[in-house]
């Protein structure tokens, strides 16, 4: 029993001293765990400070750099935008500069217009004046027709006449225009206006109404007077229509958009209602178809020039062959005479010519010498045809 609670108690020490080996042995690796542990979590964060040092600085070297690119551009698209603002103010300058030129020039054109208005109306009012009287009238529309003319290049007592008398009937149209073939057409140039100029300054519709009712009227009228003063007379070589003018295109229009019938009636009665604008239509008309006959007539003369003149070019051909048959028969004569007479008349020269060269030899010799300059005197006269 002794002995087991001996060894029951040493095994208890021997536990508790373990345990308290183990304790100590614990408690030391923990402290040096912890030693070792701070110390490496000291180098890792040593570690860990200087790669994050070292990638801040390189990222805050990217960054500047891209930075820097970013600025540029910045200072790029600033410089772009800073430049199309000094051109949008220039524009803008200039536009208020033309502006105020161009509301400058408005300006002076407003008052230069309000100007020449205040004179039209000036001029219309001493129009109106003067057309009340109907004297002034008929001058009016002849001086509107011979600006016509003169426009058109009419000569007076060439191309037309003015205010002559006809001798078969003993009117008198204002105007009277030559055509071709000894034709003519007759033109009278006044027009009633009384009562158009009523009607513009009537302020009432009835009173507009009933002129505009008797202007229509007096031009039928006048239509009819037209047409009774034998302005179309065969026996003066007229055309079968006269021409009444209408020197305002104004009425002219009027006419046309109130009794358009008016001109379909004057046209039965051979009466042409024209304007200014169809009267110079007309006149040009007339111009070209006397141009045209005049150029046929002349064409016709021309032909019988060069009848004629084929007529000569035939005999003088003629003549042209007889003589160069003569000159080649002179020629012949000439060709014969060169060759055939005036060798016959050298063979002579040249006997001559051989005998005074023998003339001054030895009489041996022209002795010996004499048959021979026979022989060969006869052999030559054989020789003659």
């Amino acid at each position: 029993m002794g002995y087991a609670a001996i060894f029951i108690a040493g095994v208890i020490l021997g536990a508790i001293i373990v345990i308290i080996i183990n304790h100590y042995r614990q408690k030391e690796m923990k402290e040096s765990f912890s030693a070792i542990s701070l110390d490496a979590l000291r180098k890792n964060s040593e570690e860990f400070l200087r790669l994050a040092n070292q990638t801040l600085s390189t990222q805050t070297q990217t960054g500047v750099g891209q930075l820097e690119e970013k600025k540029k551009l910045i200072d790029q698209t600033l410089d772009g935008i800073k430049g199309e603002l000094q051109k949008v103010e220039n524009s803008v300058k200039e536009f208020d500069s033309k502006r105020e030129l161009a509301f400058g020039a408005i300006t002076t054109q407003l008052k230069n217009t309000a100007e020449q208005t205040n004179k039209l109306q000036g001029t219309t009012d001493k129009l109106q004046l003067a057309l009340a009287n109907t004297r002034a009238r008929g001058q009016w529309g002849e001086r509107i027709a011979e600006d016509i003319l003169q426009l058109v290049g009419f000569v007076e007592n060439f191309d037309y006449t003015k205010q002559k008398t006809q001798e078969a009937t003993g009117t008198r149209p204002d105007f009277t225009f030559v055509l071709p073939q000894n034709l003519k057409v007759n033109m009278d140039s006044k027009f009633p206006f009384d009562n158009y100029s009523n009607y513009i300054n009537a302020e009432s519709n009835s009173d507009k109404d009933s002129y505009k009712q008797k202007f229509m009227s007096d031009v039928r009228k006048k239509i009819k007077e037209v047409k009774t003063r034998d302005y179309i007379n065969p026996e003066e070589n007229t055309v079968d229509y006269a021409i009444m003018f209408v020197p305002n295109e104004q009425v002219f229009c009027f006419l046309h958009e109130n009794d358009a019938n008016v001109f379909d009636d004057a046209l039965k009665d051979k009466v042409i209602l024209c304007s200014p604008v169809t009267l110079f239509a007309i006149l040009c008309v007339i111009r070209e178809a006397v141009k045209v006959f005049k150029l046929q007539k002349t064409t016709g003369d021309i032909l019988q020039l060069l009848n004629a003149f084929n007529k000569q070019w035939t005999d003088f051909k003629k003549c042209m062959d007889k003589m160069g048959e003569q000159i080649e028969k002179a020629h012949e004569e000439f060709g014969k005479l060169k060759t055939t007479r005036s060798n016959k008349l050298e063979i002579p020269l040249r006997k001559i010519d051989a005998l005074s060269k023998q003339k001054g030899l030895l009489e041996s010799s022209l002795v010996d010498e004499e048959p021979e300059l026979e022989s060969s005197i006869e052999g030559e006269s054989e020789e003659e045809p």
